[in-house]
Order: structure tokens, then C-alpha cells, then sequence
């Protein structure tokens, strides 16, 4: 008896008890937040009274009856060494031991408890275990802030990095894996702090401030039949006093402050980043005095030598003008701005488009090509009928039927008939006709003067494209009821038709423009996506082998997403200041979002749906391409299957037969909530996948990998190489389409040249859009590429590590392949007359201004 105490009181009874070391890898706030010491100097204060960082161990083995039938915890360990120790890592982290007492009774650790007694938050990278009795080394990848213990209701809880299905979790997590995830929905009230966890819902009701105004008034965008949308991150701000429906606006100076999850926001390099190239784009700020620059020099070019003047030169600003610049912006940000280096210059770097040949752009066949290879190559489509037909209402838009007559092409197409190259799949028209035409008044009330648009195309013996004849269109003088007043141009090589010609290519270039940036990019990878996001983060604990694989493909996005409405897509924004649709652009992309499908999201469907492709079993994937040499599919095409490939890989490690899928309760109720919450103004639509098998689930995830990654990468980052120049193609058309005897006529014989200038983009619009585009075009320096992931220890099974480790060889062998392909001079589509060869779709790129990489997700 006596022995006994002694033994209970030495803890030397049944239970071996013993020490386990661990490494926690951290990031300190004052590393992070600018060097601020006082964050610093305060969280020593509180280790030396005792307040420290405290780590508890979960058993995943043994549960504790007393404690709802949770996994055991262990005693409190502490780090160690805060005040005096700190190893430097890598840009800031720094390593802390810490040793646990060990028993039998909690055996393999699941997870880990970490209360923060400190005054600030710091970022928690990881925890390692060594030596972990029967176990060996056990690695927790943590990756989240840990703000102060009051801030939460519930100490923070990590798990290690062993995935399971909801109905494989050991038991002593189960409650746990629960409790996190009620955490991460929150309870749909009040306003959001940043030290705030919750993944919510909202409508886009914050683009507009009534209160100001009625000028500033936009429609609340999802949740009526009028309006879809996806919806966005909730942030809780209290409602206008004007419009109870809106959400109150952040003051422009506190836009970095937008609430988004704290995990969901921009690590510190990427910030960085960010402010160093993106704050000379918040227009907002600069543009009452570049008005007034521009205001008080002409505020045209007059010659594509003066726009050449961006690049090579620069354009001096008046000393007066900074003044008041200089008083609200720092000096290092007046310097990106303005690019002075001692210098008083806006000035830019060369795009790609005009680097081998400043005229190039002109030809038909480069306008024709980027069709293909630009950065909007998802909107052409094979022409099935002519002439070509509208889906619009005729109740509503009367006869819309296009004016393009045989007699205006035929001549052009190596002795076919119309008839003959349609049955052949020669002829393919890029179509901007049925998406305007509802909106063109009311855009074109605006200072905007744009046209519907159908161009139709002859693919040649050559490879390339060929285009044929322009319509632009206009609603009827009296009326939409009377359908459309419409004209064709086609092409002229000499004197004032081959002027007109051009400015017709130019027409259709900036509806493509906004179309490219309000739906392609917007729409179809911004605003689709944020909703796969908040509903995985709700549905699918980090345990869930899904969230583990579709986690690196949201990194950034709801950020990103967050700024674009606090600065790009809002009221006033510097989307409705560069696009076309002005004030119109995102209540024109909802109009869109109603026929947005998320199946023809896939590549493959998407190239069948527009007949670029059709099925054939003789072909690589099954798939053959009406345009052989199509850079975006051909290049797209490989790194669909790729992808598609791993995720079978992985997906079929966890799941072996259908019915794991139907009885995986976390997943079924991820995407009932995707189809009836994110998406939920679609949630009645029959093309929604049912998710009852492994084959639905790898579809859908190739789909969301897809958009996220290699379609976004399409779309995005090319905008600067291309568009960068404005001339090359114009986001905003000022003027019509000049008639013969009026002045605008005359002066188009004259001077060709200024009068196209005169018609597209001014120069203070021209250097708005330049500086967006090329902000949007830019990787920061810490982005992580397709087949890469930010840790390698992000899962401990060995199956789906191999079969990762395969996926970046694929696309390593892929990038070779598009790397040969670039040197084959007999695919004139892949480099054009501008001798600029297809590199969107290589896999990985150098930090800045590239043309080329796909990083995991919508970064930017």
C-alpha cells in the first residue's frame, strides 16, 4: 500500500511516462506587421508574467468518458525559449521546442490544442513530433493565425496530417473534426472581426453607395430572378441608411481591411507584393489629378508613335500635379506610381505585342489569330448556319436575323460555297451580337459608343484564320421592338475603306475586352469560385481527403475577391472607368451568369459545345480539333487530362466503390450546399451532377481545378503582353463608326491614324487600363505553380505522394512539349505576325511581368 503512493506520487505506476519533443515553426506578428515592435515588446511582457503559448496533445486513440467521449488530452506543454531564442527559417519563421509529457493513455496523437496567452497573434506553421512511441515522427501543417486566447470561445485545434473519410475518423476525433466545422460556419450574425474564423454567404449588395447618391446606385447582384449571381464572403457591415438592401462601404484608405478569413488573406510576400504594384492602380486616389494632367494637355493621341511615347519615353507630369500626391502617398509608392527613379514620367514597359513589330498587330491574320492565342480564346465557335441566327426574343428585340449576305464572303473562300465550307468546318464566326444587344442603349447613353458585333472567319490550307466580313449592329432608332439597324464591312488592304476596316476590328476588339474582363475572367474564374470555397471550408473538415485536395486551389482568391469590390468592380471602380459596359459592367455580367453551366466548365465539353472539337475515338483524349493548330486547346487539352488524371489518382485511393460517395455525409452536404447556398440562384437547374459516384466527384473536381488554375492562368495572365497597348486592343470606343460626309469622315481620309485614336481609348482611360492590366498580368514572388504545393509533408499516405509526384511530371513533360511546338514554324498560330509565341499555358514562370505560368489558383 505504502509502495503504491510512493509509485502514484513519483508517476512511476503502470503508466510509462515520458518526454516527446516537438519543433513548432511560427511567424511572429512584429515580422510580419511592418516591425512592429510594440507587438513585440508586449508579448515578451507577457511570457514573463507567465502568460505563454500553451500546446495540449489529443489522443486519437482513447477517448475520456468525461469529456463528451473526446480523444484524451495531455498536460500543458509550453514553448520555449520566446523571450531569448529565435532561429531564423525562412522570411521570418523561427523555430520554439517544445517537450510534452507522455503517456500511454494518449497514445498516437490526433490533434493538438493551442492557447495563445500572448498580447498578439502570430502565424502557426507547424508542429513535428519526434520519436512518438510507435509511431516515430507524427507532422502537424497548421498554416493559420493564432490570435489571442480571448478572441476565441474555443482553443484553436490542429490535426495532423492523416486524412480520413467522416465515417473512417477515429473516434476520439469525431467530436473535434464536428465542433471545428460549426466553428468555421459561425452563427450568420453581426459584423465579422478579422480575428474572426467564419465562412459565410452574402449577395453582391456592396458595389454601390446610394448614400451618396443616386449616380452611385448599382443592383444588388444574386437572390432575385433578375439579378443572379454567385455569392461572395459575408463580412456582416452594417446596411446604407439609404438602401437597407446594400451594405455600407469600407472608407478607400482601409481597403486592405476588408474582411475576408484571416487564412484566406495575403501571406506577407504577397503583400508585399501587392502594394508595391497595385497601389499606383487605385485610381481612386490619383485620378483628380491625372484628370487634371490630362485635362490641361490634349487628351488625345494623336499618332501611335504618341502611345509608343508610354513605353519608350514616357510622358512628363507637371510638378504641380504631384504635390497633393505627394502629400497622402509615401515616397516608395509615388516612385512605383509614377515609375520616376528622379525621373517625372509615367512610363511602362514594352507588352510583348508591339516587342517584334510595332505595326503587326494590324494584320488580319494576327486579329484573327488571338482568337485562338490571345486572351480571350474561349468565345469563338464553328459556324453552323448562315446567316447566323439570334437567341434573343423577338417579342421583346423583334428581328435580330444578321444582314451578312453569301455575296459578302463568298468570294473569299478558295471556290467554295457557303454552303460547301459550313459542311466542311471552314467557317467560324466570334459572336458578340445576342450577349450586348439588350444592354447597347443603355451602355451607349453613356460617354461609351459601342456596337454589337458577329465577324466571320475562314480557316485557310495554311492553319490560320481568315477574317471575312464585320456586322455591327445597333438597336432600331425607334425601338427595340423593330430589332436591329445593322452594317457589314469587309476587308480593304488601301485608302479609306481599309481605315474603316481597321476601326471595325477595332469595334469588335473592345466589346471582346469587356466581355474578356466581366465574364471570362471576372465572372467565369473570380466570382464562379468563391463559393467553392466557402462551402468547402464549412463542409469539409481539413481532415476530408477533398478539402485536402482542393485546398492549394483557393489560396488568395476570396482577397482578391474582396479588393476587386472594394476598388475594381464597385460604383466608380476602375473596371466601369476601362471597360466598355461602364456603369453597366456587372449588372451586364449577372445577365451572363444566367447562362453560366458548370459541366461545360470542362474543356472538353466546353470545346465540343462551341464545335471547335468533335468526339472522335482515333484521336488523343477522344477529341479532335476543327483547328489543329488552336494554341489555348491544344495546350489546354494536356493539362485537362493531366489534371483529370491525378485526380482520379487521388480521389480513387480514398473512395473504392460508388458508395462511399453517397454515404460520405460531409461530402454530400458540401455539394447541396454548393448548388442550394454558393450557387444558389442555379440550385433548380438539371445539369447540376447528382454526386452519387467517383466518376461525378472527379469531374467536379477536375472542373473547380480547372478554373482555378489553368483556365484563370489563360485568361489572366496575358492581359499586359496583349492588351498593354491599347491600340493593339481598345477597351473603350468614344465615337461611331464615321458616316461618309460628315467631318468625322473627312477627317479620317486625312489622317487615318488620329481619327482611329480619337475613337478608342483616351489617353487618361488608356493609362488606367495600362496600369490594371499590368498589375493583373504580374505573379508575386511567392506563388506556388501547378504540381507544386506550398509543404511537401501536406499528407502522410504514400499513394496519392507518388501519384502527385507523377502529376508534375506530366506537366513538366507537357511544358517541354509546348516549348517544341513554339519552334514548329509551320504553326503560324502559336507566334503570328507579332512573333510572340503561346507561353500562358507553361506550367510555371518567374515572379513579375512573364506572360507564362499557372499558378494553383485565383491569385490575382
Amino acid at each position: 500500500m505504502f509502495q503504491n503512493v510512493i509509485n502514484v506520487l513519483t508517476g512511476e505506476n503502470k503508466k510509462q511516462r515520458r518526454r516527446v519533443k516537438g519543433t513548432v515553426v511560427l511567424m511572429k506578428k512584429n515580422v510580419l506587421d511592418f516591425n512592429d515592435f510594440s507587438a513585440s515588446f508586449l508579448d515578451r511582457v507577457h511570457e514573463f508574467l507567465g502568460k505563454r503559448v500553451s500546446l495540449q496533445l489529443i489522443s486519437a486513440v482513447n477517448v475520456d468518458p468525461g469529456n463528451d467521449l473526446k480523444g484524451k488530452l495531455g498536460n500543458p506543454a509550453y514553448l520555449e525559449d520566446w523571450i531569448t531564442r529565435i532561429t531564423p527559417l525562412t522570411a521570418g519563421e523561427s523555430a520554439f521546442s517544445v517537450a510534452f509529457d507522455w503517456d500511454e493513455e494518449i497514445g498516437t496523437p490526433g490533434a493538438f490544442l493551442i492557447r495563445n496567452n500572448h498580447h498578439s497573434e502570430f502565424y502557426l506553421r507547424s508542429l513535428t513530433l519526434e520519436d512518438v512511441p510507435g509511431q516515430g515522427v507524427i507532422r502537424f501543417i497548421c498554416n493559420s493565425w493564432v490570435y489571442p486566447a480571448h478572441k476565441y470561445e474555443r482553443d484553436r485545434i490542429f490535426f495532423s496530417n492523416k486524412t480520413y473519410l467522416p465515417s473512417e475518423t477515429p473516434v476520439p476525433l469525431l467530436k473535434y473534426r464536428e465542433e471545428e466545422l460549426e466553428n468555421l460556419r459561425g452563427d450568420g450574425k453581426g459584423q465579422l472581426q478579422e480575428w474572426d474564423r467564419v465562412y459565410d454567404y452574402a449577395y453582391y449588395n456592396d458595389l454601390g453607395n446610394p448614400d451618396k447618391g443616386p449616380q452611385h446606385a448599382r443592383p444588388v447582384l444574386g437572390g432575385s430572378r433578375e439579378y443572379p449571381y454567385p455569392r461572395r464572403g459575408r463580412t456582416g457591415r452594417p446596411p446604407l441608411k439609404s438602401d437597407p438592401n446594400c451594405e455600407s462601404r469600407l472608407n478607400l484608405v482601409m481597403s486592405l481591411d476588408i474582411y475576408v478569413p484571416r487564412d484566406e488573406r495575403f501571406g506577407h510576400l504577397k503583400l508585399a507584393d501587392f502594394l508595391a504594384y497595385a497601389l499606383k492602380s487605385i485610381v481612386q486616389v490619383l485620378k483628380p489629378e491625372l484628370e487634371s494632367l490630362f485635362d490641361s494637355t490634349p487628351n488625345e493621341f494623336d499618332s501611335f508613335e504618341d502611345v509608343l511615347k508610354l513605353y519608350e519615353g514616357g510622358i512628363e507630369v507637371p510638378e504641380g500635379i504631384l504635390k497633393d500626391v505627394r502629400d497622402h502617398i509615401p515616397a516608395e509608392m509615388l516612385k512605383e506610381i509614377f515609375r520616376t527613379d528622379g525621373e517625372r514620367l509615367l512610363k511602362f514597359p514594352l507588352p510583348q505585342v508591339i516587342g517584334g513589330d510595332k505595326s503587326a498587330w494590324r494584320t488580319d491574320e494576327e486579329f484573327a489569330r488571338e482568337m485562338l492565342a490571345g486572351i480571350n480564346p474561349v468565345i469563338i465557335c464553328s459556324l453552323q448556319e448562315f446567316p447566323p441566327a439570334s437567341k434573343l426574343d423577338p417579342k421583346v428585340y423583334g428581328d435580330q436575323t444578321s444582314t451578312l449576305a453569301k455575296e459578302h464572303i463568298e468570294n473569299n473562300l478558295d471556290g467554295l460555297t457557303v454552303d460547301e465550307a459550313i459542311k466542311e468546318r471552314k467557317l467560324f464566326i466570334l459572336d458578340h451580337h445576342d450577349a450586348l444587344m439588350p444592354y447597347l442603349r443603355r451602355i451607349n447613353s453613356t460617354s461609351t459608343k459601342i456596337y454589337a458585333s458577329r465577324t466571320i472567319l475562314f480557316l485557310q490550307n495554311n492553319g490560320t484564320l481568315k477574317p471575312l466580313a464585320i456586322e455591327l449592329s445597333l438597336p432600331h432608332s425607334e425601338g427595340d421592338q423593330y430589332g436591329a439597324t445593322s452594317k457589314v464591312y469587309i476587308p480593304a488592304e488601301h485608302g479609306v475603306e481599309n481605315s474603316i476596316w481597321q476601326l471595325a476590328k477595332a469595334y469588335v476588339g473592345v466589346v471582346d475586352s469587356g466581355y474578356h474582363q466581366l465574364i471570362s475572367h471576372w465572372l467565369h474564374t473570380h466570382a464562379v469560385m468563391e463559393p467553392f470555397i466557402i462551402a468547402t471550408n464549412r463542409q469539409l473538415s481539413v481532415l476530408h481527403p477533398i478539402h485536402n485536395l482542393l485546398h492549394p486551389h483557393f489560396r488568395d482568391t476570396m482577397n482578391i475577391n474582396a479588393l476587386a469590390r472594394q476598388i475594381l468592380i464597385n460604383a466608380g471602380g476602375a473596371l466601369e472607368s476601362t471597360v466598355c459596359p461602364s456603369k453597366y459592367s456587372m449588372e451586364f455580367s449577372s445577365s451572363l451568369y444566367k447562362d453560366w453551366v458548370f459541366p461545360e466548365q470542362a474543356l472538353p465539353e466546353d470545346l465540343l459545345k462551341r464545335g471547335m472539337a468533335v468526339k472522335d475515338s482515333n484521336s488523343p483524349h477522344g477529341l479532335r480539333l476543327l483547328i489543329e493548330d488552336y494554341p489555348f486547346a491544344v495546350d489546354g487539352l494536356e493539362i485537362w487530362f493531366a489534371i483529370k488524371t491525378w485526380v482520379q489518382d487521388y480521389c480513387s485511393f480514398y473512395y473504392k466503390e460508388d458508395d462511399s460517395i453517397k454515404k460520405d455525409a460531409e461530402l454530400q452536404s458540401w455539394w447541396t450546399e454548393i448548388r442550394e447556398e454558393g450557387h444558389g440562384d442555379k440550385k433548380d437547374e438539371p445539369w447540376w451532377p447528382k454526386m452519387q459516384t467517383i466518376e461525378e466527384l472527379i469531374e467536379t473536381c477536375t472542373i473547380i481545378i480547372w478554373i482555378a488554375s489553368a483556365l484563370h492562368a489563360a485568361i489572366n495572365f496575358g492581359q499586359y503582353a496583349y492588351g498593354g497597348y491599347p491600340p493593339s486592343r481598345p477597351a473603350i470606343s468614344r465615337r461611331f463608326m464615321p458616316e461618309e460626309g460628315t467631318p468625322e469622315y473627312n477627317e479620317l481620309v486625312a489622317n487615318p491614324e488620329k481619327a482611329f485614336l480619337k475613337t478608342i481609348t483616351a489617353q487618361f482611360q488608356a493609362v488606367l487600363g495600362i496600369s490594371l492590366v499590368e498589375i493583373l498580368s504580374k505573379h508575386s514572388s511567392d506563388e506556388v505553380y501547378l504540381g507544386q504545393r506550398d509543404t511537401p509533408d501536406w499528407t502522410c499516405d504514400a499513394e496519392p505522394l507518388q501519384a502527385f509526384e507523377k502529376f508534375g511530371k506530366n506537366l513538366s513533360d507537357i511544358e517541354d512539349k509546348i516549348s517544341r511546338m513554339n519552334n514548329d514554324q509551320k504553326l503560324r498560330n502559336r507566334f503570328g505576325p507579332v512573333k510572340m509565341p503561346y507561353t500562358l499555358l507553361y506550367r510555371t514562370s518567374e515572379g513579375g511581368l512573364t506572360g507564362m505560368g499557372i499558378p494553383n489558383s485565383v491569385s490575382i
